[in-house]
């Protein structure tokens, strides 16, 4: 197993879309990219920590390859808004990739110069740094989508997401998933 950490608005969003994959076995919510030790949720939320709302995946790399889940990242979010997400703005909301390793950091550094090469974004924001820290998020969060599929947020903006990659990547994604 290796893990994958993201940041790409909400962590709900991303979590609920990530966990449409086959070979992607947990995906954990989070906070990561900041000063504070072990922050709660108000606290990301207020701006000050320095963390980003991300997610950490354990996945399988003999079912699925770090370069798909870049591509299921990038597909899922805007990486050329910084520090905001749909409704959801500030620097907690940014996008983000953090890396377990050089080798991750580098794929995916070619990865993000690549999408701008072929024209797919102009003016990615991603930030692609080594991951120092991760602090898992309050039990209510985890799993929030599928815990709380008629909440509003939810329909609004993490419902269309698992729907996306579902439809792009129907290959890739586990067969007994629920519908939301």
């Amino acid at each position: 197993m290796e893990r994958a950490t993201f940041g790409g608005g909400c962590f709900w969003c991303i979590e609920a879309a990530m966990e449409q994959l086959e070979g992607v076995e947990s995906v954990t919510s989070g906070y990561a990219g900041g000063d504070t030790e072990d922050p709660t949720y108000r606290e990301v939320c207020s701006g000050q920590t320095g963390h980003a709302e991300v997610v950490q995946l354990e996945y399988d790399p003999d079912r699925i390859a770090y370069e798909d889940l870049l591509e299921v990242f990038f597909t899922v979010h805007d990486p050329t808004q910084l520090n905001r997400q749909g409704p959801d703005v500030g620097s907690q909301y940014r996008s983000a990739i953090y890396a377990h390793g050089d080798e991750q950091l580098e794929t995916a550094e070619a990865f993000a110069e690549e999408l701008e090469n072929e024209g797919l974004y102009d003016g990615i924001v991603t930030e692609i740094e080594p991951l120092e820290t991760f602090y898992e998020a309050e039990e209510k969060h985890q799993n929030y989508f599928e815990k709380n599929p008629n909440d509003a947020y939810c329909t609004m903006h993490a419902a269309p997401k698992v729907e996306k990659v579902r439809e792009k990547f129907t290959d890739s994604v586990e067969s007994e998933q629920p519908s939301p």
